[in-house]
């Protein structure tokens, strides 16, 4: 986790940024990371408001600088970011337009309200605070440098004749997207054709035959004399054609998914920075790398 600090003269500036950031996911739209001398608490008293930098990592020198800034009508930004996008942000920062804090101390100091020389104008405590960085600088200037440098460069602010170069890597990520590749597409419908099926029809005729008898009519037989009418009916059978429509088979259209394992080859890419020493150069401090 990183802290980065930026200070801009007007609302505007610092509202700007500050909306950059909240686009970027890197502060909530509700987060507490903009302070004015209001948010902050403080007055024309030196010693009065609150700790509004608890909840950040900055380093204790710089607090009472940023609190004089705010004090002053100043607008300081604050991010706490992950390491991840730690570069992301502080590139945002170191364009934003942000105030010089190295001028704006040496600006302070001057007058008086950060301690040293002009302390006077700040009071006794002014001057106890000058007369303890005195001290600090006469013992420690190396540690106390290094660490100013240190603080500035995670608040986002280069030290002042201070030059960067990004070391950029990239890193290679593989996703994954559906790609039609061809299909089947299965269409049913009906056709006709002609089928022979063969039936045994029956047929019934009348038939008339007259046949010779030579008989004597008898008494009973008397009432064969009577009118007589016989019918028979002649009976035919024909075909009768029904249908009856059966499933005799499906057709399945189903997809199967088989999974394979594919090795991506590709290249990624990232900054070498190679530092040698110039001709004439008088200092042994070992190069950092």
């Amino acid at each position: 986790m990183h802290t980065y600090t930026a200070l801009y003269d007007t609302r505007a500036e610092a509202e700007r940024v500050q909306a950059q950031l909240q686009s970027l996911g890197v502060i909530d739209a509700d987060g507490n990371s903009l302070h004015d001398r209001t948010s902050a608490g403080l007055t024309d008293d030196r010693n009065s408001g609150r700790d509004f930098l608890a909840n950040h990592a900055i380093a204790d020198e710089d607090r009472g600088l940023y609190k004089e800034a705010v004090r002053r009508g100043g607008f300081l930004l604050t991010v706490n970011v992950d390491d991840d996008r730690s570069d992301e942000v502080r590139r945002l920062l170191d364009n934003s337009g942000a105030v010089d804090i190295d001028a704006r101390e040496e600006e302070y100091r001057k007058a008086g309200v950060l301690g040293g020389a002009g302390a006077a104008a700040g009071g006794l405590a002014g001057a106890a605070a000058g007369a303890i960085d005195k001290v600090k600088d006469a013992v420690t200037p190396d540690t106390r440098d290094t660490n100013r440098q240190a603080s500035f460069a995670q608040s986002g602010t280069r030290v002042e004749g201070e030059q960067a170069i990004p070391i950029v890597q990239e890193q290679l990520r593989v996703g994954k997207r559906a790609v039609e590749r061809g299909g089947v597409r299965v269409r049913a419908y009906t056709v006709e054709q002609p089928v022979n099926e063969q039936v045994t029809l029956r047929e019934e005729h009348v038939n008339i035959e007259r046949r010779p008898v030579d008989q004597k009519l008898g008494a009973v037989d008397a009432n064969l004399l009577q009118d007589r009418t016989i019918e028979m009916t002649e009976t035919t059978e024909e075909a009768v054609v029904a249908k009856e429509a059966r499933v005799v088979e499906e057709v399945i259209v189903n997809k199967q998914a088989t999974e394979h394992t594919e090795t991506i080859q590709d290249t990624v890419r990232h900054t070498e920075v190679d530092v040698e020493r110039l001709p004439g150069s008088t200092t042994d401090r070992p190069l950092n790398r």
